[in-house]
């Protein structure tokens, strides 16, 4: 790099180090401004520097350009960066989803993640979550390709359109570019909690007699053991119980994968979601599964059961850990018979279960997080902005109904202290207190969404600038937390 390049890269204000690329004679890399980051590119010989948009102009006779890091400039990145696309991550044993609700925290998981031999998910929202946050699947993606280029990360990260549940939803994530679908199969599964045996026989000789011939043929006429020496049989009741409950399931994530995932000219990492469901997924419920996916061809990245006790957003696993154990070694049994990761959801702050799931899986999982990258966001707030936090406290208290719609939690306002009581130094003892985690985990949507009377955000931006001015912190604060997650799945400190 000449010494005009040089010099305009220091007098161009906060430039951020790992950003630094040089592409055909052109030189880019981002700079921290006043209200946002741009994107500058020095020497306009190249194509990168013709196709980007951007304001045009000189200095010291070298032409510089700057840009916006919008998601248009972001495909001329991805084009001429291959390491800013998105991959399929089936080269790591270990994934993790960390789901970044505002597009701002990518770098911080990067910053830890980028010394452990784990494959991220950077860009990972369901449909529900982009409604509650106001964003898309191209703006998600285009934040976690910004992310990379910052940090100059090289290892290959994931884009997963989680928790998909129609052909609409899994064709609009797979045509922006994303390389994981989790398909969320709740709405074909059937909740017979409660149902009468002859009920359940009722539903069953409902089905397709040809389908009933071939289950009982296929499933009744032998006991199966696995590779492990573990052994599965299914009598009459339970295959009929769970026909009733996932055949439908187990269609239609077949008629996905056929029609929508296998004609793809790209690897994509395709997971079942069975999960959001009252149903406890027990061992048999998940071989009925995953036997009839692989004969029908499908290539399973990973699978998401329903297990046994809670896992709620924003605190610990609810239950009995020795049964957790239990069951979790029967699903892992079932996963490596049938070569596939098991997914763990709503993975974010479950201390107590990650040293197991990091000993019976050793290592060959997938835990998505999302919402606790939120919460570090909060706890930035509270160190910087304690006002601001407190008018979303009192806010996300009055609209607690209305959030409660899209989760199930079982938070006690009861236990929550009055805010405006605390003083600014004890703000931060909530989000170690359950009740007050959940109450800001799940109230994301209306505070994001929320206007004023003009019908401005009413805290939106102040959200957003208070992040960008502590940017620091918050990486500081996701890469302790995220890296408190790997170190009790016993995944960090091995190096890629």
């Amino acid at each position: 790099m000449d010494d005009g390049k040089e010099e305009i890269i220091l007098n161009l204000g906060c430039a951020y180090p790992n950003s630094l690329h040089e592409k055909d004679g052109s030189v880019l890399f981002l700079i921290k401004g006043e209200r946002e980051k741009k994107l500058v590119v020095i020497g306009d010989g190249s194509a990168v520097f013709q196709e980007l948009k951007g304001g045009k102009g000189s200095h010291q006779g070298l032409v510089v350009k700057i840009c916006d890091l919008s998601v248009a400039n972001s495909h001329v990145i991805r084009k001429h960066f291959p390491y800013t696309r998105p991959v399929s991550l089936r080269k790591f044993d270990a994934t993790i989803g960390v789901g970044d609700r505002l597009g701002v925290a990518s770098p911080g998981h990067i910053k830890v993640i980028r010394d452990c031999n784990v494959g991220p998910i950077l860009a990972q929202q369901s449909i529900r979550e982009l409604a509650l946050t106001g964003r898309t699947f191209e703006g998600v993606l285009s934040d976690a390709v910004w992310a990379v280029f910052q940090e100059g990360y090289r290892s290959g990260f994931g884009a997963d359109g989680d928790h998909l549940k129609s052909m609409d939803e899994v064709k609009l994530a797979l045509d922006t570019g994303y390389t994981m679908i989790t398909l969320d199969c709740s709405e074909h599964i059937n909740d017979i909690e409660g149902f009468s045996d002859d009920a359940v026989e009722r539903l069953y000789m409902e089905m397709n007699k040809g389908t009933r011939d071939r289950l009982e043929s296929r499933f009744l006429s032998e006991e199966f053991e696995l590779e492990s020496g573990f052994t599965l049989t299914f009598s009459q009741d339970a295959l009929r119980e769970n026909a009733v409950i996932y055949q439908k399931a187990i269609d239609f994530a077949i008629n996905v994968f056929d029609t929508m995932i296998k004609p793809c000219n790209q690897d994509i990492d395709f997971e079942m979601s069975i999960d959001e469901t009252s149903t406890p997924t027990d061992p048999l419920a998940h071989f009925f599964v995953a036997l009839q996916l692989s004969e029908a061809g499908v290539d399973l990245y990973s699978v998401a059961p329903r297990f046994c006790g809670e896992f709620q957003k924003g605190i610990d696993y609810i239950g009995n850990l020795q049964q957790f154990r239990e069951e979790l070694q029967a699903h892992q049994r079932i996963a490596s018979h049938f070569d596939y990761k098991l997914s763990v959801h709503s993975g974010s702050d479950k201390f107590s279960v990650f040293p197991i799931i990091g000993e019976e899986t050793k290592g060959h999982v997938h835990v998505k997080t999302a919402g606790t990258n939120w919460l570090e966001a909060i706890r930035v707030i509270i160190h910087r902005d304690p006002g601001l936090y407190r008018e979303l406290h009192t806010f996300a208290l009055e609209h607690l109904t209305e959030a409660r719609r899209y989760y199930h939690v079982t938070l006690d306002t009861g236990g929550i202290p009055d805010v405006l009581e605390l003083r600014d130094d004890e703000l931060e003892d909530l989000m170690s207190q359950n009740d007050a985690r959940q109450l800001m985990h799940i109230t994301y949507g209306v505070i994001l969404q929320a206007k004023d009377g003009s019908g401005d955000c009413r805290f939106r931006d102040r959200i957003y600038r208070c992040l960008y001015e502590n940017e620091a912190l918050y990486y500081e604060f996701l890469a302790r937390h995220i890296g408190n997650h790997l170190k009790a799945l016993g995944l960090q400190g091995s190096t890629s």
